[in-house]
C-alpha cells in the first residue's frame, strides 16, 4: 500500500472535514458569544491585557486551547492504520469500563454527579470517550456475526455491550450520558434488528407519556375499547390471537399504573421535577424551568435575523444558566435569530447525511456499522439538546456536537467523526492499490 502523505490526503473525506471545521468555528464564536464580558479590557485585540492565567477564566479562551489539541489529535487519528481499530476495540473498551468502574470513588462531586476527572488543570469526563469505544466494540463483535440470524446467546451479548457502560455511568449519576448509548438501537436496526423491538420502545414511551398526561382509568377504558374493535372486525384475529392479544393489553394496563412507582420511588427528585416542567412549563417557573423559560424567551426575541453579535441581552446577562454548554443553542438563537438556528441545523443534517454516505460506502461490517453508530449518536445528541432549549425534550445535560463548550465534548466527537474519516480514507486506498 502506497501510504505517502499526498495520496492519503487525497483519500481523506475532505468535504466532512470541511463541515467539521466551519461547526467547529460556528461553535468558537458562539462561546464567545455566551462568556464574552463587556468588562474585559481589550484595547484593540482579542486577548487584551489579560495573562494567561486571567484569559484562563474565560470559556472562549479555553475553548481555542481545546479546539488546537482537537488539531493535533486529528492528525493522529486519521494516519492510525484503520485495522488498529479493529483489532484493539476489545481491549479498549475493557480499560474503558475500569475506568468507568473507578470514576464514582475517584472523582470530586461537581453538579451532583460524580463523573469529572481532574487532570492538573484539566478535567475529563469518562461518560463522554465510552461512546466511541462502545461504538468500536460493538462494531467489531457484529462484523463476526450476522444479527438477523443470530441466536439468543450473542443477541444477549452484544445487549452486554451496550448496557454495561450506560449502566456505570448511571452510577456516577450521570443520566443524560447513559441515555445516548439508546441511540446504539438505530445502527443495530441498520444491520438487522427486527423493526418490532423499535416500535414496541416507541409505543412504550407513548404509553408512559400518556400516563402522565391523561387520568389512567380513562386510557384503561381507551385501551380496553380499542381491543374490544379490533376483535370485533377482526373475528379470526380473536380465535388465533387471543391469549396473545390479551397479554399484550395486560402489559400495556400494568404500564399505565406502574408510572406512578416508577415517577415516584425510582426517580430522583430533580428527574421528576424536570419531566413536571416539560409537561407543565409553568410548574416551577423560578426553579427548575428556570433554564428552559429563559432559553425559550432568548431564541423567541431573536426574531429572523437576531440581534447581532455580542448583543443579546439574556446572554449578555447570564439569564440562561449553562449558556456555554447545554444551552449554547439559545445564543444562536438570541444573536443570530431564525436564520442562524437554521444554518445550524442544516449543518447538522448535512453532516449525518454525509456520516451515512461514508457508512454506506464501507465495503466491511465493521466500518459500516461504526459508522452508523457515529451517525446515531450525533442524532440523539443534536435532537435532545436542541429538544430541551426548545421545551420539547426534557433537560439532561448534554452537548451540542462542536458547538457546546468542553474539552471532553469536543475531543469525544471529533475522535468518534475522525476514526470513521480514518476507516474511510484507507478504503480508497485500498481501492486504489
Amino acid at each position: 500500500m502506497n501510504s505517502s502523505p499526498a495520496r492519503y490526503n487525497r483519500s481523506l473525506d475532505w468535504v466532512t472535514v470541511l463541515i467539521y471545521l466551519l461547526m467547529v468555528g460556528l461553535g468558537w464564536v458562539s462561546v464567545y458569544a455566551a462568556s464574552y464580558s463587556p468588562d474585559l479590557p481589550t484595547n484593540g485585540s482579542l486577548f487584551g491585557d489579560l495573562s494567561f492565567q486571567q484569559l484562563m477564566a474565560f470559556d472562549w479562551f479555553k475553548q481555542i486551547l481545546w479546539i488546537g489539541t482537537a488539531i493535533v489529535l486529528i492528525v493522529v487519528l486519521v494516519v492510525i492504520d484503520y485495522k488498529a481499530y479493529d483489532t484493539f476495540a476489545f481491549a479498549l473498551y475493557g480499560g474503558m469500563i475500569v475506568l468507568l468502574i473507578i470514576t464514582p470513588f475517584i472523582a470530586r462531586p461537581i453538579g451532583g454527579s460524580r463523573s469529572w476527572l481532574e487532570l492538573g488543570p484539566m478535567r475529563l469526563q469518562p461518560a463522554e470517550f465510552a461512546k466511541f469505544v462502545t461504538a468500536l466494540a460493538v462494531s467489531r463483535f457484529m462484523a463476526g456475526i450476522n444479527l438477523r440470524q443470530q441466536n439468543f446467546r450473542d443477541q444477549a451479548v452484544l445487549a452486554g455491550l451496550t448496557l454495561l457502560p450506560p449502566l456505570l455511568i448511571l452510577a456516577s449519576n450521570e443520566t443524560g450520558q447513559a441515555l445516548v448509548f439508546a441511540a446504539f438501537l438505530l445502527a443495530y436496526f441498520r444491520e438487522g434488528m427486527s423493526p418490532l423491538i423499535l416500535v414496541i420502545m416507541a409505543a412504550a414511551a407513548v404509553i408512559l407519556i400518556l400516563a402522565l398526561l391523561i387520568d389512567k382509568v380513562w386510557l384503561v377504558v381507551a385501551f380496553t375499547v380499542i381491543l374490544g374493535l379490533v376483535f370485533l372486525f377482526n373475528r379470526k384475529a380473536l380465535r388465533h390471537h387471543l391469549p396473545l392479544s390479551l397479554s399484550v393489553w395486560a402489559v400495556i394496563i400494568g404500564m399505565v399504573f406502574g408510572v406512578d412507582f416508577f415517577f415516584n420511588n425510582v426517580l430522583q427528585p430533580h428527574q421528576r421535577k424536570r419531566i413536571e416542567v416539560l409537561i407543565n412549563p409553568s410548574a416551577d417557573p423560578l426553579g427548575v424551568g428556570w433554564n428552559v423559560t429563559q432559553s425559550k424567551i432568548a431564541i423567541g426575541s431573536g426574531g429572523f435575523d437576531g440581534k447581532g453579535f455580542l448583543q443579546g441581552t439574556q446572554t449578555k446577562f447570564d439569564f440562561v444558566p449553562a449558556q456555554s454548554t447545554d444551552f449554547i443553542f439559545c445564543t444562536i438563537g438570541e444573536e443570530w435569530g431564525w436564520l442562524g438556528t437554521t444554518t445550524v441545523i442544516v449543518l447538522f443534517v448535512t453532516l449525518l447525511w454525509r456520516i451515512l454516505y461514508v457508512a454506506e460506502r464501507q465495503k466491511s461490517v465493521f466500518g459500516r456499522t461504526y459508522g452508523y453508530c457515529v451517525a446515531s449518536i450525533m442524532f440523539f445528541h443534536f435532537a435532545v439538546n436542541i429538544g430541551m432549549t426548545i421545551g420539547l425534550a426534557p433537560v439532561v445535560g448534554i452537548p451540542l456536537p462542536f458547538f457546546s463548550y468542553g474539552g471532553s465534548s469536543l475531543w469525544s466527537f471529533t475522535t468518534l467523526l475522525f476514526i470513521l474519516l480514518g476507516i474511510d480514507a484507507y478504503r480508497k486506498q485500498d481501492l486504489e492499490r
